[in-house]
């Protein structure tokens, strides 16, 4: 087969690397009709993929919990995630596994007869926030909108049950806020779209301990604080707590870590990054420039971007 133009992306479906805009999963998949689906995306940085092994293992430990198996190997997926990479040529990537439940036989609602299908796309590396939003942090709102709870769907597999998160961002939107973090049937906050929270709190670092996604970047967060021995602990955050902390920041595979300087229209103590965020956003990016957690891939040309 001729390779296409991967320029804009790649996507392998049904044992094929095709052009992104040319990617398409049937209708009746119950991926899409259902939500029946785990994901894992994963970054690309100067050539190297950050922490592949980890997020292979996750993803093959939550299909495992969903009863999917698939054609491909935990060996097979890594390999067809490099190629991904490597056709398209790009250093900087956003790549995203996913484990659908497939397309059943006409008329049966049995899933276990569905046939599980593995895809994977490759596009240019994706930010959740602007550089200036970087520089001066995100306006955050504070959803009443529970997250689905983890007595329904396990938290921890990465699914595609978004709904909560959509009507949480409309709310933010109409309050003028940039996005939105959801709560539990307790009051505390749980995660956002793509993201895990976190706040320095007397001197501590405290971040969601239940009804969250185990990131891959907030394991790496917990790496670094232990590596600069910053006090961490994952525990209930109740959204009063989270709006009186000294600093606010989210963590998420499409960015890194984003400073939150602004809670429900009101500052984040005095409205700009803190010290903890801005010393552990450096150190994430420093390490990860030098290659920590990375898979380097081996390009046969110049990238095309």
């Amino acid at each position: 087969m001729i390779d296409g133009d991967f320029s804009k992306g790649i996507a392998f479906i049904n044992g094929t690397y095709v052009p992104i805009e040319e990617a398409r999963i049937p209708l009746l998949d119950w991926g899409f009709l259902r939500s029946d689906a785990n994901q894992d995306t994963i970054s690309v940085w100067k050539g190297v993929v950050f922490r592949l092994d980890d997020h292979l293992a996750r993803f093959k430990r939550n299909i495992a919990r969903l009863h999917m198996s698939g054609e491909f190997d935990e060996v097979a997926r890594r390999k067809i995630v490099i190629e991904c990479v490597r056709k398209t040529g790009f250093r900087d990537a956003y790549v995203q596994i996913i484990m659908t439940r497939g397309v059943p036989p006409a008329g049966v609602r049995d899933p276990r007869q569905c046939a599980n299908q593995f895809y994977v796309f490759c596009v240019p590396y994706i930010w959740v926030a602007t550089p200036e939003q970087q520089r001066q942090g995100l306006h955050l709102f504070v959803s009443g909108i529970q997250r689905v709870p983890s007595t329904s769907v396990d938290p921890t597999i990465k699914h595609y049950h978004w709904l909560d998160f959509e009507m949480g961002l409309f709310e933010a939107y109409d309050h003028g806020a940039e996005t939105v973090v959801l709560s539990d049937a307790e009051g505390n906050v749980t995660e956002g779209p793509g993201f895990n929270i976190f706040a320095v709190i007397d001197g501590k670092l405290i971040t969601p301990g239940q009804g969250v996604l185990d990131g891959m970047t907030r394991r790496t967060v917990f790496e670094l604080c232990a590596e600069t021995n910053l006090e961490y602990v994952a525990a209930p955050l109740p959204a009063h707590r989270l709006r009186e902390a000294a600093e606010v920041f989210l963590s998420t595979t499409a960015g890194g870590l984003i400073p939150i300087t602004r809670i429900d229209g009101r500052p984040v103590a005095d409205g700009t990054p803190g010290p903890v965020t801005w010393r552990l956003r450096d150190l994430y990016w420093k390490k990860r420039e030098a290659g920590w957690h990375g898979t380097p891939i081996e390009y046969d040309q110049v990238p095309s971007s």
